[in-house]
């Protein structure tokens, strides 16, 4: 399977991983269904990108949203062949510190965002790819979830982000088993500290000090990086059922 004889589902395409993603799969020739929450963000990306890049704006949560913009997306573009999953929140808080306990509103979100959301995207995509014809592979489609180094190696703070992106590491080999069987392929990608929006707000010093704890290349991953990889997964068949770390080599102490 080739990107560029792809149409793609992207969540949380307008901005950070997502956006490198979109912007990967349209300059390889291939088209792109943004679904995102960021109405401005989404159509500006799209106008720019021109007429093979569409926005539709979807909550991952909710599963009428999903539904409604699988539907269209595949309705504009005539299929779905690929789904990166990239819609994501994180928080710092601990599960008990001088603010008090851990808020279950805030862990309950980052959940249903993080993991439940993705699940939501993933499984209502795949009911379009069952309808796919098989390529020359036999393949209907590859689905990529974002999951992360904290899955493994959580920080302080971090009880309700590693959570769920453990949990995307531990559906990955099941989805990809229920789905063998139509041809769709199921990974995850494990990134490390990338320059994303989660650290712009991040002073220069703590920037460089995250970016140095990394092995080689002692920097930032670069989100056009992450999208590359996108793309090594998709058009290699034999990638499935894995989760891979994309981290410089890395291990949060």
């Amino acid at each position: 399977m080739k990107l560029s004889d792809c149409t793609a589902i992207v969540s949380g395409g307008a901005s950070g991983l997502g956006e490198a993603t979109v912007r990967r799969v349209a300059a390889e020739g291939g088209k792109v269904a943004i679904f995102d929450v960021q109405t401005e963000k989404g159509e500006t990306l799209a106008a720019e990108l021109g007429g093979n890049v569409r926005f539709f704006k979807t909550d991952v949560t909710d599963e009428d949203s999903v539904r409604a913009s699988a539907a269209n997306a595949a309705d504009a573009f005539g299929e779905i062949r690929v789904v990166v999953n990239c819609a994501g929140v994180a928080i710092a808080e601990k599960t008990f510190g001088k603010k008090g306990v851990h808020r279950l509103d805030s862990f309950q979100k980052v959940i249903q965002v993080n993991l439940v959301g993705s699940f939501n995207v993933l499984r209502l995509a795949a009911e379009q790819m069952v309808n796919n014809a098989p390529d020359e592979d036999g393949s209907r489609g590859v689905i990529i979830n974002t999951a992360s180094v904290a899955a493994y190696e959580g920080q302080v703070g971090q009880a309700a982000y590693s959570a769920s992106k453990g949990g995307i590491v531990g559906m990955t080999l099941p989805i990809a088993r229920d789905l063998a069987g139509y041809g769709i392929r199921v990974t995850a990608i494990a990134p490390g500290v990338f320059e994303t929006p989660m650290f712009e707000t991040l002073p220069d010093k703590a920037r460089e000090v995250l970016g140095k704890m990394t092995p080689f290349p002692s920097r930032l991953g670069k989100p056009a990086e992450y999208a590359k990889f996108v793309q090594s997964i998709v058009e290699n068949p034999m990638l499935n059922g894995e989760v891979i770390r994309l981290d410089g080599a890395i291990r949060l102490s």
